[in-house]
């Protein structure tokens, strides 16, 4: 996890706690207090699964890029070895 989105969590962390807080500092009757704070962790809840989807769907890409970066570099592998392999019979048989 980068620095980043350590600071974004622990940022969305640090305002669902200070809101809870103000909500029951704040001097209204508990059934409203009540309903705000399950408000806002509703709110909450859905802006941390949203940054949580796109931290996956970015680690998802990241890992595709980076597979799709370790077959070309295979390949690229078995090639350089089909050359050297060539060129080894050539010479063999030029000697011969």
């Amino acid at each position: 996890m980068g620095n980043g989105q350590k600071v974004l969590i622990g940022s969305l962390a640090g305002l669902a706690v200070g809101t809870v807080l103000g909500i029951l500092i704040a001097p209204d009757k508990g059934s409203k207090t009540r309903k705000k704070i399950m408000d806002k962790s509703g709110d909450y809840y859905s802006d941390i699964k949203s940054k949580f989807e796109e931290f996956a769907d970015s680690l998802a890409e990241k890992f595709e890029n980076s597979k799709n970066e370790a077959d070309n570099l295979v390949e690229k592998g078995k090639a350089k070895y089909e050359d050297i392999k060539k060129e080894a019979l050539n010479t063999k048989h030029a000697v011969s």
